[in-house]
């Protein structure tokens, strides 16, 4: 395919590697992205200057790669950020790689590699450290893990700018949300910087990153993960807090996905930076004469899950009726176009004229976490929640810990990819879903999942604190509030405030089927946390009374 840039562009897949082999030359993979303003600049700066065009089709075979399309190939080949530049053997293996690249760069990297080529060939490719053959290293989950991670949230925190890191400052939403219970202050004062800096005050949603260490140089970039998770962790700031300043954030969040990004039947990808600067930093009334950002309006089963998952959220703590409304829109729209209820089987996205691969971890872990928090609030999720998580474990489950996805295809698809965040994601999905549903098995698997990084703590840092949340819990116990009542009553409205993000609230537990010990006398609750069982409350005021008596 050949666009504006003049580069010819291969899809991603085995035909274009056969090509690299048969005319033993070097791949170049564009690692892009609808959202990603560098991509677009490369695109028309670099890849539009007719030399450099000429270079790459004479001497490479170029291969663009949408990264929220594909992303397993984005785990496998990303240098550190979008747009990524990297270069591969016909194999798929790595010679080099770099960032964004000027056409001076992209000249001198270009004769680098034709360089390597020319002297080593093939022997110059090497395989990623994450993909080797050795599995990680497994260990006992002890409070060690939880330990060094809150030690972590402490050592790496920018105390004059809130925020972790020293350079640029991501919001790290699932950090603060470890945070929130641990170190309150620290991810409080991140928010507030996040809120400050990073929020869209005129259409609401959050960009993405800032590119210095005080929040400024902000890439004005809107992808629905973050936008998701950031607004999942001001919800539970609020529950925490009471305070209006971390529930207006995510309301407003709120509307940003159900009205900018809705495509009437889910929420898509992205929106980009558009005239970048210039449009965030006009008012209102003048961002209606200038052109509207790109939008990518692709809806993605893991996006889609971990967006009906803070919307949950957000009507949980408030009554919120647009986020109850929607969340329920987004969950009917997967379970229509994305996920086969039967089988189990999630499908990435489907387009007009691709469909997405099947089987992906993180969109199967946040599908398991979306529908298993629905049967918390609605009553109704656990089926479709098992069903997913059954499969994944049957298919991703590999020697104790979750493998990305298949273990086939080109380039370098066919090496197993263990990701410690999936693999937290899923486990504390699983969690949950053992909390709902009251089958052990499922704690027993995120129990053998944890350990099978427990080895390597001391390497961790921030942006994985979610493995001491999984940690502690599997420690302690998680908090269920097992409520004999039906969705939507005082009582179970009441248990969804109890002001702990990680607890699991059982509607419905006063019906036959509820599985013991969650079975309760019909208008009670029971908080159960650990080996403890409080004595029954009939009152908003009594199951706050319970749970003060029984979480340590």
């Amino acid at each position: 395919m050949t666009d504006e840039t003049h580069v010819e562009w291969r899809d991603w897949g085995a035909e274009a590697f056969a090509e690299a082999d048969e005319r033993d030359c070097p791949v170049l993979l564009s690692l892009s992205a609808t959202w990603c303003e560098g991509c677009h600049e490369m695109d028309a700066i670099t890849y539009a200057e007719p030399r450099i065009a000429a270079n790459v089709n004479e001497g490479f075979v170029p291969i663009r790669v949408d990264v929220d399309r594909h992303p397993r190939v984005r785990e496998r080949y990303n240098m550190g950020g979008f747009p990524t530049t990297a270069f591969l053997t016909p194999e798929g293996e790595l010679l080099t790689g770099a960032g964004y690249l000027d056409v001076d760069g992209m000249r001198q990297v270009l004769e680098s590699v034709r360089q390597m080529w020319a002297d080593k060939g093939r022997a110059a490719g090497r395989v990623p450290r994450a993909l080797d053959a050795d599995l990680p290293p497994s260990g006992e989950v002890t409070d060690a893990i939880e330990s060094h991670l809150a030690g972590q949230i402490e050592a790496k925190y920018d105390a004059e700018y809130a925020g972790w890191g020293s350079d640029a400052k991501f919001p790290l939403p699932r950090t603060v949300e470890f945070a929130l219970k641990r170190d309150r202050d620290r991810a409080l004062r991140t928010l507030d910087a996040v809120r400050d800096h990073l929020a869209d005050d005129v259409a609401g949603g959050f960009f993405r990153f800032a590119g210095t260490p005080d929040w400024g140089d902000v890439a004005y970039e809107k992808p629905i993960d973050t936008n998701a998770a950031v607004t999942r962790a001001f919800a539970n700031a609020y529950l925490y807090t009471g305070d209006e300043a971390y529930l207006t954030p995510a309301t407003d969040a709120v509307e940003f996905l159900t009205d900018d990004l809705w495509t009437g039947y889910g929420v898509g990808g992205s929106v980009g930076p558009g005239l970048g600067r210039a449009y965030y930093a006009a008012a209102a009334a003048d961002r209606e004469e200038l052109d509207s950002p790109r939008r990518d309006l692709t809806v993605f089963a893991g996006g889609n899950a971990l967006a009906a998952d803070a919307l949950l959220a957000v009507a949980a703590y408030t009554d919120d009726e647009r986020a109850r409304e929607y969340a329920e829109r987004i969950l009917d729209g997967l379970e229509r176009d994305l996920i086969d209820v039967e089988s189990g089987a999630v499908t990435h996205y489907r387009g007009s004229d691709e469909v997405g691969e099947t089987d992906l971890l993180a969109d199967a872990a946040r599908v398991v976490s979306a529908y298993t928090r629905a049967a918390g609030v609605f009553g109704e999720g656990a089926d479709v929640a098992r069903a997913v998580a059954d499969r994944a474990i049957d298919r991703l489950r590999v020697d104790g810990s979750f493998v990305d996805g298949a273990r086939s295809g080109a380039g370098l698809l066919d090496r197993p990819f263990r990701p410690l965040d999936g693999n937290v994601e899923m486990a504390t999905a699983l969690l949950d879903l053992a909390a709902v549903t009251g089958e052990e098995r499922y704690e027993t698997v995120a129990r053998e999942t944890a350990e099978s990084f427990a080895g390597a703590t001391e390497r961790l840092s921030v942006q994985v604190a979610g493995y001491g949340s999984l940690a502690g819990r599997l420690l302690r116990g998680t908090t269920v509030v097992a409520v004999g009542d039906e969705p939507g009553s005082d009582l179970h409205r009441a248990a969804w405030r109890v002001a702990d993000h990680e607890k699991v609230v059982v509607p419905n537990a006063h019906r036959e089927e509820a599985p013991a010990p969650r079975s309760v006398p019909a208008g009670s609750a029971v908080v159960l946390a650990g080996d403890s069982a409080s004595e029954p409350a009939e009152t908003p005021d009594e199951l706050m009374s319970r749970v003060a008596e029984t979480v340590e």
